[in-house]
C-alpha cells in the first residue's frame, strides 16, 4: 500500500512539472512573436485603449492577378459616397447620409493598420468603388474576401457587400438599394436571427428577368462571430463547376451546388399544376365519418355539469367569515387636484386585508369544486372509415410553359464595381482588406499579411485561463462550486497522502534500540571468534611444551611470555572493539540484551585459568 501511494505522489509531481513546462514554452513563443510597446492614440477627441503588444505591420500587397484590392491604409481614393435617397422610406431617413471614417481598431490595435468604419446609428449608408478590371464569369473562379469587426457588438444591421453588375448607365453617385447587383455576400443580423448571406441574381434566359437565389443557411452557429468583438475573415469562393463555398476565418461553414442548394431553384420544374383544373363537387376527402347507425344510449344524461361542489369538504378551522378579503388603504390620501364634480366621490384604493395573512381565509366560504363522476358531455356518434373516401384531391399536372434549363448558373452577369449599402442600429462596424481575385492562394497570402496579424494580436491580448475562469464565475456563480470540487479536492488528497507522517518519540526510541542491538551483537560475534582463535593457538603451544620437556625452561619462559603478549593483545583488541560504539549505545545494548556479555566473560575466565 505504501508503494502505491509513492507512485501516486510521483505521478502528481510529474504532471505538475509537465504543465509548468508547457506554460513556460507558450510564454516564450508569445515573447518571440510580439514585443511590448506603449502607443498613444492619434485621435485626440476619442479615448482609445492602448494595446500592450506591437507587431511589425506592412500594408498587404497582392502576389498575383487581382480585380480589386483595398487596405484603407493610405489616402482613400476611388471610393464614392452616394448622393441619392432610398426608395420606399420616410423622407427623414431616406437620404444616404450615414457617416464613414477611416481609423484604427479600438481593441487589439495593429499600429499602422486602418479600416473603413461605419459611424452613424439608424441611418442609411452607401459607398462604392469601381474594380480595377471587370470580372467576367467564364472559366476562372471568383474569390471575394474581406474583414469585418463588430466593435460594439450588433443589435440590428448588416455588414454585407454587393458586387454591382456592369451596365452602361452605372453611376456610383446614385448607388442605392435598387442598383442592379450580381452577388451579395456577408454577415447580417437582426434580433436573434444571425445570417451569412450569399445571394446571386440569375437571369431567366426566356424572359430576361432576374430572380434572387439564396444559398441555404449554414449549419454552424454564427452567434459568436457577431458578439466577440474580434476581426473575422469572410470568404466566398465560386467555381466554374457551379459549386460554392463560404468560409469564416478560413474554415468552411457552408458549401453546395448552385443548381441544388439555392432557394428557389435555378431551373423551374418541368411540370406544374393545371391552374384551370377544379375539384369536383362530389369529391369526398374525409377519411373518417360518424357512424350513421349509432344511437345514443337511454341512460346518457347530457345535462350533468362537468364540475360539482365537493360534499366532503369542510371549512378550515379559524376561517374569518366576517372579514373581507380587501379593505381600503388607510394610508391613502385624496389627491389635491381631485375634483368630485368631475371625478366623482374619491375612494381609497383596496389592499389585501392584513388580518387574512395569519388566517386560512376570509369572507364567505365556498365549497371547492371537483370533477362530476356522472358527467358524460354531449353524445357523439363514433367515427368509422369513410366508404366513399377518394383521397386528397390535387389538380392534374401539365407541362410548364416557362420551363428552361440552365446547366451553368455560374455564368452570371459581369461585375464591374463593389459597394456597401447598409442600415445599422449599432455604430463602429469595421471593414478592411478587400480583395477580389481568381486564385485561393493569392487570397490566403493576402489574409496572412492582414487578418493574420490581427488574429495574432487578439490571441496575445486574451486574458489567461485563470482570468477567464474568474470572469465566467462572475456570470455564473455556481461555477465556484465546480472549481472547488475540481481543484481543491485533488490538492487535499495529495496533501493527505503525500505529506510525511510525524514521527513520535516512541518510534525514535524503538529505532535506536534496533541499531544498538545490531551493533552490539556484531561486536560480540567478532570478539568471540578472535578469542576462540587465540585458544586454539595456546593449546597447540601447550602440546609442544609437553613434548620438549621441562628441561627446556628457557624456551618455555619464552612461550609463556609470548602467550602473555597474545593474551594482552587480545585483551586490548577486545577493549578497542568494546569502545568502538558510543557509551549510550553500549548501555542500551546491555539493557536490551540482558546477559549478552555472558559468553565473553566466560571466555575471558577460561583464558585466565589457562594462562
Amino acid at each position: 500500500m505504501h508503494f502505491q501511494w509513492d507512485w501516486l505522489c510521483l505521478s502528481v509531481l510529474i504532471i505538475s512539472s509537465v504543465t509548468a513546462e508547457i506554460e513556460n514554452e507558450e510564454t516564450l513563443d508569445a515573447d518571440v512573436k510580439v514585443e511590448d510597446f506603449d502607443k498613444q492614440s492619434q485621435e485626440a477627441d476619442v479615448d482609445r485603449e492602448k494595446s500592450s503588444l506591437e507587431v511589425v505591420y506592412h500594408t498587404p500587397k497582392p502576389t498575383g492577378e487581382v480585380y480589386f484590392t483595398e487596405t484603407f491604409d493610405g489616402v482613400l481614393t476611388g471610393w464614392m459616397l452616394s448622393k441619392t435617397k432610398k426608395e420606399d422610406a420616410d423622407d427623414d431617413i431616406a437620404k444616404y447620409d450615414g457617416r464613414w471614417e477611416v481609423e484604427e481598431l479600438k481593441e487589439n490595435t495593429v499600429p499602422g493598420d486602418r479600416g473603413l468604419v461605419l459611424k452613424s446609428v439608424a441611418k442609411h449608408h452607401a459607398i462604392s468603388a469601381m474594380l480595377t478590371k471587370a470580372f467576367i464569369f467564364d472559366n476562372k473562379p471568383l474569390i471575394v474576401q474581406y474583414e469585418v469587426n463588430f466593435q460594439e457588438g450588433i443589435d440590428c444591421g448588416g455588414a454585407y457587400i454587393k458586387l454591382l453588375s456592369s451596365s452602361d448607365d452605372l453611376n456610383l453617385e446614385y448607388f442605392f438599394d435598387k442598383t442592379p447587383y450580381t452577388i451579395m455576400f456577408g454577415p447580417d443580423k437582426c434580433g436573434e436571427d444571425y445570417k451569412l448571406h450569399f445571394i446571386f441574381r440569375h437571369k431567366n434566359p426566356q424572359t430576361g428577368e432576374y430572380d434572387e437565389k439564396h444559398a441555404r443557411r449554414p449549419d454552424v452557429d454564427l452567434k459568436k462571430f457577431y458578439l466577440d468583438k474580434k476581426t473575422h475573415l469572410y470568404t466566398l469562393v465560386l467555381k466554374p463547376d457551379d459549386t460554392f463555398e463560404m468560409l469564416i476565418d478560413q474554415s468552411v461553414v457552408s458549401k453546395g451546388s448552385l443548381l441544388e442548394d439555392v432557394v428557389p431553384p435555378v431551373n423551374p420544374p418541368k411540370e406544374i399544376e393545371d391552374p384551370s383544373d377544379k375539384k369536383p363537387d362530389d369529391w369526398d376527402e374525409r377519411p373518417k365519418i360518424p357512424d350513421p347507425n349509432a344511437v345514443k344510449p337511454d341512460d346518457w344524461d347530457e345535462d350533468e355539469p362537468s364540475k360539482i361542489a365537493d360534499p366532503d369538504a369542510v371549512k378550515p378551522e379559524g376561517w374569518l367569515d366576517d372579514e373581507p378579503q380587501y379593505v381600503p388603504d388607510p394610508n391613502a390620501k385624496k389627491p389635491k387636484d381631485w375634483d368630485e364634480e368631475m371625478d366623482g366621490e374619491w375612494e381609497a384604493p383596496q389592499i389585501p386585508n392584513p388580518k387574512c395573512k395569519t388566517a386560512p381565509g376570509c369572507g364567505h366560504w365556498v365549497r371547492p369544486m371537483k370533477n362530476n363522476p356522472n358527467y358524460k358531455g354531449k353524445w357523439k356518434a363514433p367515427m368509422i372509415d369513410n366508404p366513399n373516401y377518394q383521397g386528397i384531391w390535387s389538380p392534374r399536372k401539365i407541362p410548364n410553359p416557362d420551363y428552361f434549363e440552365d446547366l451553368h448558373p455560374f455564368r452570371m452577369t459581369t461585375v464591374s464595381a463593389i459597394g456597401l449599402e447598409l442600415w445599422s442600429m449599432t455604430s463602429d462596424i469595421y471593414f478592411d482588406n478587400f480583395i477580389i481575385c481568381s486564385e485561393k492562394e493569392v487570397a490566403d497570402r493576402w489574409a496572412a499579411d492582414g487578418w493574420g496579424l490581427k488574429k495574432l494580436v487578439a490571441s496575445a491580448n486574451e486574458p489567461g485561463m485563470f482570468s477567464q475562469l474568474v470572469t465566467a464565475a462572475e456570470d455564473h456563480p455556481w461555477l465556484w462550486v465546480l472549481y472547488i470540487l475540481t481543484l481543491a479536492l485533488p490538492v487535499g488528497l495529495g496533501v493527505l497522502f503525500c505529506w510525511p507522517a510525524k514521527k513520535t518519540d516512541e518510534d525514535i526510541d524503538l529505532k535506536k534500540m534496533d541499531v544498538s542491538n545490531s551493533i552490539t551483537k556484531g561486536e560480540l560475534k567478532q570478539e568471540r571468534e578472535e578469542l576462540e582463535d587465540d585458544e586454539i593457538e595456546l593449546e597447540e603451544k601447550e602440546n609442544e611444551d609437553t613434548v620438549e620437556g621441562e628441561d627446556e625452561g628457557e624456551g618455555a619462559e619464552d612461550i609463556d611470555d609470548e602467550e602473555g603478549e597474545v593474551a594482552d593483545g587480545s585483551q586490548e583488541e577486545g577493549d578497542k572493539s568494546n569502545k568502538s560504539g558510543s557509551e549510550d549505545e553500549m548501555k542500551e545494548a546491555d539493557e536490551s540484551t540482558g546477559s549478552g556479555d555472558g559468553p565473553l566473560k566466560s571466555v575471558r575466565k577460561r583464558r585466565v585459568r589457562k594462562d
